[in-house]
């Protein structure tokens, strides 16, 4: 049973990275993180995985106070998305026109949602920003609905103003995504033989 939640992380986390490349070739905007990563990586010069696992590491320390526990997946989730996000842009060329942009684009989303369905299905742990979202919650009793859009929309807005990428993306990522993950997650859900709890139901 192990060995299945695992294979299913990493190729839940490397289907990520590549929805992620898809999107930042599309060119449309990027979702709230992203727009980070990109603002981060045009700053330093760094490649953009090379961000995604900074930037994962650097919050994975902010979980000390929160008392937050990382698993595999939470590790996983630092260094394979990033891996997997560089490898999936040296070999993805920018699209030509408008139309193959919004195809990309939208191809990038739905693929985002599939990955975030399995990898979180497999139940080995939040992603170090899904984790900083539920410590807040747990530390402040404040709900997961405004503890997230209070991160989000600061990760944008700094994003934003370090050069990164927001436009139709930024929207249909966040009109589309719950509802994704939501349609795919009960898909790759594994579930012991035994009743124990429930993986854990947010994105990356």
């Amino acid at each position: 049973m192990f060995l299945r939640r695992f294979l299913q992380l990493q190729a839940g986390l490397v289907l990520y990275g590549f929805s992620m490349a898809l999107m930042l070739r599309a060119n449309l905007g990027l979702d709230p993180w992203d727009v980070f990563h990109q603002g981060v990586a045009l700053r330093t010069g760094w490649s953009f995985g090379t961000v995604v696992i900074v930037v994962g590491a650097l919050v994975l320390l902010l979980w000390l106070p929160l008392r937050q526990k990382p698993g595999i997946g939470t590790i996983s989730n630092i260094v394979v998305i990033g891996l997997a996000v560089d490898a999936s842009l040296f070999l993805i060329a920018a699209p030509e026109g408008y139309p193959a942009r919004l195809s990309m684009l939208i191809a990038g989303i739905v693929l985002n949602g599939i990955a975030g369905g399995a990898y979180i299905g497999a139940g080995l742990g939040p992603g170090p920003r899904d984790g900083l979202m539920t410590g807040f919650v747990r530390k402040t009793g404040l709900s997961i609905r405004l503890v997230r859009t209070t991160i989000e929309v600061a990760v944008l807005a700094v994003g934003w103003l370090l050069g990164g990428t927001v436009g139709l993306g930024t929207v249909l990522y966040a009109l589309s995504i719950g509802w994704l993950v939501q349609v795919f997650l009960p898909l790759f859900t594994i579930r012991d033989p035994a009743p124990g709890p429930e993986p854990l139901t947010q994105g990356s």
